[in-house]
């Protein structure tokens, strides 16, 4: 049975482990820096449900990473081993032509302690920090400034930088949600051709100056601002440039 302590290594953590804000901030670092953001299983036609202890196997012992359901889902079970108290939240993801996706399209997770803050490490490149949720407060971090704002019972947060204007990442109410209701939306993200996880496999990990990212063709190092681009010829240099950068050894079909 895993245990929170395997779970720290894998996220190669060996700072405090209190319920506090300091905490909650060294966890959430450890874990954009050592678990990718990955959606590897879709390809390989392996089916991702919403079972939290299927979620701590897959990132703990199988080395990997997964999508926001996978990432939080096992996040929150960290925290909450931990101490802290922990809620599933609902997130409509922001749409280029400025709207909204579904309820249930992202989970965001709540954290109380004696202010309540916004953690997530399953949304690809965005906050590195959990994010205070005070509304219209600008939280200033290495890739950008964040703020939270709220109209009536809708939460949304936005970030502006590297672009200049504020752009909407995604809106979510408090309403505390069980794993279990995001289960109809997991499923699509897999099976619907509309979803752009089918589209394209992707594994992308945050680094202390940037962020690496595998596509099917391609690697991308971005450091200090500065991106480069490495042409990946090969299935084989793909599956090893995924093992070398990121530690991940996809299971056989």
């Amino acid at each position: 049975m895993l245990s929170s302590s395997d779970y720290l290594r894998r996220i190669a953590y060996s700072g405090p482990t209190d319920p506090s804000a300091d905490t909650l901030k060294q966890l959430h670092r450890a874990h954009l820096f050592h678990v990718p953001f990955e959606n590897l299983d879709i390809g390989l036609k392996r089916p991702i449900v919403c079972d939290q202890s299927r979620f701590v196997e897959k990132i703990v012992n199988e080395k990997r990473g997964g999508f926001c359901y996978e990432m939080n889902g096992a996040f929150a079970w960290l925290l909450t081993e931990l101490g802290f108290k922990v809620s599933f939240l609902s997130a409509r993801v922001g749409r280029a032509d400025g709207s909204l996706g579904p309820e249930f399209d992202h989970l965001a997770l709540r954290v109380d302690l004696d202010q309540p803050w916004l953690a997530d490490v399953g949304f690809g490149e965005s906050f590195m920090d959990p994010l205070r949720l005070e509304p219209g407060m600008e939280q200033a971090q290495d890739n950008g400034v964040f703020r939270i704002l709220k109209v009536d019972t809708t939460w949304t947060v936005e970030r502006k930088g590297p672009h200049p204007d504020w752009k909407t990442e995604y809106a979510f109410t408090m309403l505390p949600r069980r794993l279990e209701d995001f289960s109809q939306m997991c499923h699509y993200h897999q099976t619907s051709p509309d979803s752009h996880f089918t589209q394209n496999k992707v594994c992308t990990l945050a680094t202390a100056d940037g962020r690496t990212t595998l596509t099917p063709d391609k690697l991308i190092i971005t450091s200090n601002g500065n991106r480069e681009e490495r042409k990946v010829e090969t299935e084989e240099e793909w599956v090893n440039t995924l093992k070398s950068r990121f530690g991940v050894v996809l299971p056989r079909k």
